[in-house]
């Protein structure tokens, strides 16, 4: 689904220069072999030289191929609007979308949860302090709250397929992070990497609303949700438990290559959103949508288009009807934040330092996960059949449990106990947030802001961890069962504003917020 015919080839010629700009760095990284992959102080080759050049020119040409057509940038006044069956089966195009935007999903939360397991391996190779190493996750996480915010607004500009794919090819040219012979080469590459990665979250869920018909719709978004969380950390635990003590911490980064080619194969699979190519004027192209996922256009003799007379430029979304939303909602991701890249990122180092080795630490981390996994299908069944808002509460109540066992095991009341308990509590709490928080999101705001508000809680989300990780670069980390009943601050205040603001979202028609 491009703007021309000149459109597709461009975007796959610009994907194939990325990719060999990525294969250019394979020598320097192979080469190191009888040093255990490290490159340190190394200088970089002629290929490495010539390979970022391909990067940056494919890159750029992959953009051209995905940018609409210019006419399509301005709103088209029309009385017809899409009726979604309410009670209609999911199709195999759901299923297969669902799939794809899954595995965008598991990029975007692999590549902050790797930033544990690979900054002790960073810290020897480079030989730096661990105030220094600090910069290396605050660097991605910056990255990837820009990118959330970034690419949440250009999703409601130009596309949500066009943004995640684009979103992917840049992610896969930051593979070469892996090959960066400096400390400083990898600061400033882990921002690009964040900036690229952090737009998948935001904008899988927007379209993923969009796609869904109403009766499906809950459950879906926040099985997917649960899905890409659950598996990025287990991808993350898992791999670096299984690659590390082989290839050191290198190979997390290019590892980029292949997640990010498994994204863009899954294309076809991924389409625009109906809604929006109504809004921008491609009703043609929205009916051929429409067609394969059993939704219909009619004509009807009101103008549905109101919204469009209303000021969303702003962002966060400030409009007193989505004021009190937001506000609670920005708490919330930044609760998320705090745990999931402030404490789960501390706790490898934490089991490290009580005479763990960094495989058995990924093993813990690996096993919590996997326990997790029913946390997933319990969210998707509360928030479809009981209550969106409820279902929130009650994965915000279980992160506040885990920082209690937290805090309780490192008080020395139950100083025996297993770390797996705190941290798989740690990691349903957090799992189920994130699986509800960003579908939730989506379900309270119309169409024409959907992409820049949930790019506006996703960057939130990774701006709490953003916060962690200056602490971090500063020395100021307090210990963990300090830092787990400072973090329970804002994760309580984020369950009463939401108590007060949020909205019941159960069941609603997503056309209703149009009116």
């Amino acid at each position: 689904m491009f703007a021309d015919r000149r459109s597709a080839p461009m975007f796959w010629i610009g994907s194939l220069f990325v990719i060999v700009g990525v294969l250019l760095h394979l020598p320097m990284f192979l080469m190191a072999r009888q040093m255990h992959y490290m490159l340190a102080g190394m200088p970089m080759s002629k290929d490495m030289l010539w390979g970022m050049a391909y990067i940056i020119g494919g890159g750029a040409a992959a953009a051209y191929g995905l940018q609409p057509k210019a006419a399509s940038l301005h709103v088209m006044r029309s009385h017809e609007r899409i009726v979604a069956p309410e009670d209609a089966p999911l199709t195999l195009w759901h299923w297969a979308a669902g799939g794809a935007l899954a595995m965008a999903l598991i990029i975007d939360i692999m590549k902050p949860a790797s930033l544990g397991f690979v900054t002790p391996g960073m810290q020897a190779e480079y030989m730096i302090s661990p105030t220094t190493v600090a910069i290396l996750p605050f660097s991605a996480l910056l990255g990837t709250a820009l990118g959330s915010f970034i690419w949440g607004a250009l999703a409601d500009l130009y596309g949500r397929r066009a943004t995640l794919l684009l979103s992917a090819v840049m992610f896969i040219g930051t593979s070469i992070c892996g090959a960066m012979p400096s400390f400083w080469w990898n600061v400033f590459m882990c921002f690009l990497m964040g900036l690229s990665a952090g737009g998948m979250l935001p904008v899988a869920y927007a379209l993923l609303a969009e796609i869904m018909p109403t009766r499906h719709r809950g459950w879906s978004l926040v099985l997917v949700g649960g899905i890409g969380a659950v598996g990025g950390y287990l991808a993350a635990s898992g791999l670096s438990a299984l690659l590390q003590p082989i290839f050191g911490w290198r190979i997390m980064w290019f590892l980029n290559l292949p997640s990010g080619l498994i994204l863009i194969a899954l294309s076809p699979l991924i389409p625009e959103s109906a809604r929006f190519l109504m809004h921008i004027g491609r009703p043609e192209e929205a009916r051929a949508t429409l067609a394969r996922f059993g939704s219909v256009v009619i004509t009807e003799s009101e103008d549905w288009d109101e919204e469009a007379k209303l000021d969303h430029s702003h962002l966060p979304p400030t409009d007193k009807r989505y004021l009190g939303t937001t506000v609670a909602l920005t708490f919330a991701a930044l609760s998320w934040g705090f745990v999931t890249f402030g404490l789960l990122l501390w706790l490898p180092g934490e089991l490290m330092a009580e005479g763990r080795d960094m495989g058995m630490a990924a093993t813990i981390i690996a096993q919590s996960s996997f326990i997790a996994v029913p946390v997933v299908v319990l969210a998707a069944f509360l928030y479809t059949q009981w209550s969106t808002k409820g279902a929130l509460l009650v994965m915000i109540g279980l992160t506040a449990l885990g920082l209690i066992a937290v805090m309780l095991r490192q008080s020395g009341l139950v100083v025996a106990a297993n770390p797996v308990l705190p941290v798989t509590l740690l990691i349903i709490g957090s799992t189920g947030v994130i699986s509800i928080l960003l579908p939730y999101a989506a379900e309270n705001y119309p169409l024409r802001i959907r992409g820049r508000a949930t790019g506006w809680v996703a960057g939130c989300s990774k701006s709490g961890g953003l916060i962690c990780q200056g602490l971090s670069a500063l020395a100021a980390v307090p210990a963990i069962g300090t830092a787990a009943i400072a973090i329970a601050v804002p994760v309580l205040l984020g369950f009463g504003l939401i108590v007060l603001y949020g909205r019941e979202t159960r069941g609603r028609d997503l056309r209703e917020l149009e009116r």
